[in-house]
């Protein structure tokens, strides 16, 4: 199963660092200086003794198959940069944490992890049944709030028709943050989010009259789904629920396969830190989105190393065209992309996303590769991804402006074609990862 002596490369570990502070603080640990008493064994785990500002060294140890982090030091980052660092020296010297017997503080962590894998397939959880009336009226009691913050809603973007959008710039953000707080009361936190989206866009550049046109049409068709919910098939029925803020249940069968981890990063609203991992099955040709989330300040948990990939399970949520899944038992440890996953042309980029649009209306981007583009840069500081066999050009969404992400692109390709993943959407083409012929390796782009 383990597969003994496959090291990640120094990018796949700093790929999993929850923020730029954290990645270069686990470079400042990356040698073996702060370190003593390393070591790892056959079955992908390391560990070693840190130099802090403390009188006891730090003890940390790393599950290579999760990759999972245990430290002793009191910072609520994951991983922390102990677990960074020491990665970073796993990856770069072997001789720095040879095969050794781990010590009593890392075995014991170890063997909890192994008992409770073994525990979880068949794990009865708490032994409570859940009672199924009691279920049902909660779900019609939060139904029925649902719909009366739709109806609420609906009126909201009535009066702004009626007065007319430019009336919007005047008032201002609060009426929507007040729109927004009254669909928390309701249980409606997807309703809320556009809510607040909505009332962002007023003066926000130019044409954003027509963006907020259209993202209150948005919003009416899906208060209109809500509202005719038992009318619909039931998977796009299934993407309304979601839509609004109702959990969407992972259900169905385990997709097995040796997914390529083709992109992580973190956004945050408010105290909450949610995680997007891109994932792409080798043999299944799927696609599928990990979420993973931190509440109060907390980075998530799971991390997985960008431009690894992994034999494991997943199991898909419901709903039309969603992609999102729960990852689950995994076959071994990471191995290296050897190749970029199966791309197409900047035209087949925009097909994929308008297909998608047809059973998820409200979907801001689709996952595509693009294959055989070059970055090109343009006048007024944006850039394109141009076919070079010639035809069509995508425009890089301006949320990656921000980013290095297309300056390190132009680096890679040097005026040459390039394989590049990332999110094709109505507002561009977001890129997050990026391979090169004359170039070994997953290059990360966010």
């Amino acid at each position: 199963m383990n597969q003994p002596g496959v090291r990640w490369t120094t990018e796949q570990v700093l790929a999993l660092a929850p923020d730029a502070a954290s990645r270069k603080a686990g470079g400042r640990l990356s040698t073996a200086g702060p370190w003593s008493d390393t070591g790892s064994s056959g079955a992908g785990a390391v560990w070693g003794l840190c130099e802090g500002s403390g009188s006891r060294p730090y003890q940390t140890v790393v599950d290579v198959t999760g990759p999972a982090y245990q430290c002793s030091c009191p910072s609520r980052k994951f991983p922390c940069k102990h677990a960074l660092g020491l990665l970073l020296l796993w990856a770069a010297d072997e001789t720095a944490t040879e095969r050794a017997e781990a010590p009593d503080w890392a075995g014991e962590w170890l063997e909890g992890r192994r008992k409770r894998s073994e525990a979880s397939p068949g794990g009865s959880g708490s032994g409570k049944t859940a009672d199924p009336e009691a279920a049902r009226r909660r779900a019609e009691r939060r139904a029925a709030r649902i719909s009366a913050g739709a109806m609420e809603l609906e009126q909201r973007l009535t009066d702004l028709l009626r007065g007319g959008l430019a009336a919007a710039e005047r008032s201002g953000y609060g009426p929507w943050e007040e729109t927004a707080a009254r669909m928390i009361d309701a249980q409606a936190p997807g309703l809320a989010g556009r809510a607040r989206e909505l009332g962002a866009i007023p003066g926000s550049g130019p044409g954003w009259p027509v963006r907020l046109l259209e993202e209150s049409a948005l919003l009416h068709l899906l208060n209109s789904g809500w509202q005719r919910l038992d009318r619909l098939p039931e998977p796009l029925a299934a993407t309304v629920r979601t839509r609004v803020g109702l959990p969407s249940p992972a259900g169905g069968p385990p997709v097995r396969d040796h997914w390529l981890v083709l992109a992580q990063y973190d956004s945050s609203e408010g105290k909450l830190i949610t995680r997007r991992i891109r994932l792409y099955g080798r043999d299944t040709g799927r696609s599928a989105l990990v979420l993973s989330f931190g509440a109060a300040g907390r980075t998530p948990q799971l991390a997985l190393p960008v431009g690894a990939m992994i034999e494991a399970e997943v199991t898909p949520h419901e709903g039309a065209g969603q992609l999102r899944a729960e990852w689950g038992e995994q076959f071994g440890p990471p191995a290296p992309i050897r190749t970029p996953p199966p791309g197409g042309s900047t035209a087949a980029a925009v097909d994929a996303y308008g297909s998608a649009l047809r059973d998820d209306p409200w979907l801001d981007s689709w996952p595509v590769t693009l294959s055989r583009v070059i970055p090109v840069p343009e006048a007024d500081g944006g850039w394109q991804l141009a076919d070079a066999d010639g035809g069509s050009a995508l425009p890089v969404a301006p949320s990656a402006l921000s980013y290095p992400g297309p300056w390190k692109l132009a680096a890679l390709s040097g005026g040459g074609p390039v394989t590049v993943f990332g999110e094709c959407g109505h507002r561009g083409f977001h890129p997050l990862a990026a391979w090169s012929e004359d170039i070994p390796g997953t290059v990360p782009l966010t």
